[in-house]
């Protein structure tokens, strides 16, 4: 079944590389979700979230034919384009930060009972707000490979960083939000 996924995203990458907007918005609507919390989980504001996904996919439309299949899925390319472009918002904006601005789809895990999700939402805004007090690059890593699934592999291409080094940020990153949520009890 994954095959006959690859299979189909291919066809349609190949048809997005082509001109074929619809299926370029196919592709859209398979990645924008995932993009978007990525996104909004760097920049903690749903509107400039927004705007950076938008971004997103006006560059990767741009500049589709210029996609190399190096055996990395499409995701790839687009969380590097993501990453990016919070990179250059940051280096223009100030950074605010409020969880209140968190759409619930984002913050809250299903659970069975209206209290379990009450304490499953203040559990993710505890993570959330200690992962704000992380560095820039611990907190790409935790997002990405924790948030996102991502593999370390893919990770690595996105971050330009050798497989080693993603391993390495990741046990550190890890280490440091523990103490930040320790810290936090």
């Amino acid at each position: 079944m994954t095959d006959e996924r690859t299979d189909n995203e291919k066809r349609l990458l190949e048809s997005a590389i082509r001109g074929e907007a619809s299926a370029f918005g196919l592709l859209y609507d398979k990645y924008q979700p995932r993009l978007f919390r990525f996104i909004f989980l760097k920049v903690s504001q749903r509107e400039e979230a927004e705007d950076l996904t938008h971004q997103v996919f006006l560059s990767a439309w741009q500049n589709i034919e210029t996609f190399q299949d190096q055996g990395f899925p499409l995701s790839s390319w687009l969380y590097k384009i993501a990453r990016n472009k919070v990179i250059d918002y940051y280096r223009t904006r100030k950074n605010i930060t409020s969880i209140d601005d968190a759409p619930d789809e984002i913050l809250v895990l299903s659970t069975d009972s209206g209290q379990g999700e009450l304490e499953t939402k203040m559990d993710i805004e505890t993570v959330y707000k200690a992962l704000q007090k992380l560095p820039s690059d611990y907190q790409e890593i935790i997002l990405m490979r924790f948030v996102e699934g991502l593999s370390p592999k893919e990770v690595s291409e996105i971050t330009g960083k050798n497989h080693g080094a993603v391993r390495v940020l990741q046990f550190r990153a890890l280490r440091q939000l523990k103490k930040v949520l320790e810290n936090n009890e």
